[in-house]
């Protein structure tokens, strides 16, 4: 195995952190080991606690390590929350090759000419994408590269996060002991993954539910327009279960995992399970049915909440419709809730990968997918898994001597983070 074909994503959500490893050889790609460790420190989808989340950052990572037999040091990590905000932009150049082919520099210099926005300072620019390029008036352009021009122009969307925000991610990533290779949109990469380049086109929504909150990521005309952050998930369901069945977080957990379905005419009568009543030590028998009575309005409420919220944002009906992802959607009968609740066309979307066939993974591997898809429109060799192709991963067989951490240099990106935050730390 090759050490420069390796690249691992970071995916920090409210009730799980996850390490995908995933392994590019000969320009196919796969997944080859996964951790994962309960996650302590995330409330709704931000940092609360800094020490618990670097905790469970190395716990997910040492188990990622353990399954494949290699040091981790550099991570693509994904980023989310209701702090996320998009706006449009448009930049200029002159293509500067004298024989007026437009080349990689030319595409990096009409991207950072997109860049010079007016931002509030508390502020900060996560990814610039391109929705189209255009040559000498010439539009819809995908890549321009190779092409003759004169003048190139790029329509793009600015993405921004809240500079604290991604300071606090910055801050807990690097004392797991992890260098940061970039950060990655976890609704755009989801997006890249999950969507059909046609969903992408006609218009659809993406509805991630995870634990603490759903992110719902509206694409039209083949990327992102509109994202939105609704402060409820998988948890709001386990919380309703605990005071319903009268029991603990942790019992009411174990029971929706295990038992829960999303819609009573799926339920069975005849399975039961036993909890402990809060406050005592009896035990209580209840059927799946008493269980999928207390999930199914809650689960309604979520989608009734994300119709309102794709409303809110200025889209009704799109012709792609629905595509659920994250752990909460894979209980029974969430697609039938969801289905008769919005409308529409739905579906859910699980990676196609061995060992991640399961929503709640989707937006680790897509994290990992965006990474070598911006990586092979640059044209780069596997090799190059970073923004700067003369960067070394050192992802590393544990066996090899440790790199000393002087001779790595650390990416621009951060660098470039740090001096923005020399005023915080």
């Amino acid at each position: 195995m090759s050490n420069n074909d390796i690249i691992v994503s970071l995916d920090i959500g409210t009730s799980k952190v996850r390490a995908i490893i995933g392994e590019v050889n000969n320009g196919t790609f796969n997944i080859i080991g996964v951790g994962s460790a309960d996650s302590e420190g995330i409330r709704k989808g931000a940092i609360v606690d800094i020490d618990q989340t670097v905790q469970s950052i190395r716990s997910a990572v040492d188990h990622a390590e353990r399954m494949v037999g290699i040091e981790i040091s550099e991570v693509y990590v994904g980023i989310s929350g209701n702090h996320i905000g998009l706006q449009s932009s448009h930049g200029v150049v002159a293509v500067s090759n004298e024989d007026r082919e437009i080349g990689e520099e030319d595409i990096e210099r009409v991207l950072k000419a997109a860049e010079v926005v007016a931002l509030p300072p508390d502020r900060e620019i996560i990814d610039v994408v391109a929705k189209q390029y255009v040559v000498d008036g010439l539009e819809g352009i995908q890549d321009p590269r190779g092409m003759i021009g004169v003048r190139l122009e790029v329509e793009a969307i600015i993405i921004t996060g809240a500079k604290t925000a991604i300071h606090n991610l910055l801050r807990c990533v690097e004392k797991s002991g992890l260098k940061i290779k970039d950060l990655v949109l976890m609704s755009l990469g989801a997006g890249q993954l999950a969507l059909s380049k046609d969903e992408k086109t006609m218009g659809s929504v993406l509805v991630d539910i995870g634990a603490g909150s759903t992110t719902i990521a509206i694409f039209e005309g083949g990327t992102m327009v509109s994202t939105s952050t609704l402060p409820i998930g998988g948890e709001f369901v386990t919380n309703d279960i605990a005071y319903g069945l009268r029991t603990l977080t942790d019992q009411a957990e174990k029971v929706k995992l295990k038992y829960g379905c999303a819609l009573m005419a799926d339920a069975a009568p005849d399975v039961t399970f036993k909890v402990v009543r809060i406050g005592s030590n009896v035990e209580k028998e209840f059927t799946q049915e008493d269980l999928a009575a207390i999930v199914e309005p809650r689960v309604q409420e979520i989608f009734h909440l994300v119709r309102e919220e794709v409303k809110r944002l200025g889209y009704s009906e799109l012709p792609g419709g629905y595509i659920l992802t994250g752990g909460t959607v894979s209980m029974p009968g969430v697609l039938q809730v969801a289905q008769g609740e919005l409308a529409a066309s739905v579906r859910i979307a699980v990676p196609d990968y061995i060992g991640v066939r399961d929503p709640g993974y989707t937006s680790g591997v897509g994290i990992l997918h965006n990474v070598i898809r911006s990586i092979r429109m640059r044209g780069g060799s596997s090799a190059n898994v970073s923004s700067a192709g003369n960067k070394k991963t050192v992802n590393r067989p544990k066996a090899s001597p440790a790199t000393n951490p002087e001779t790595v240099q650390k990416p621009g990106f951060i660098e470039r983070l740090k001096n923005i935050f020399s005023d915080f730390i």
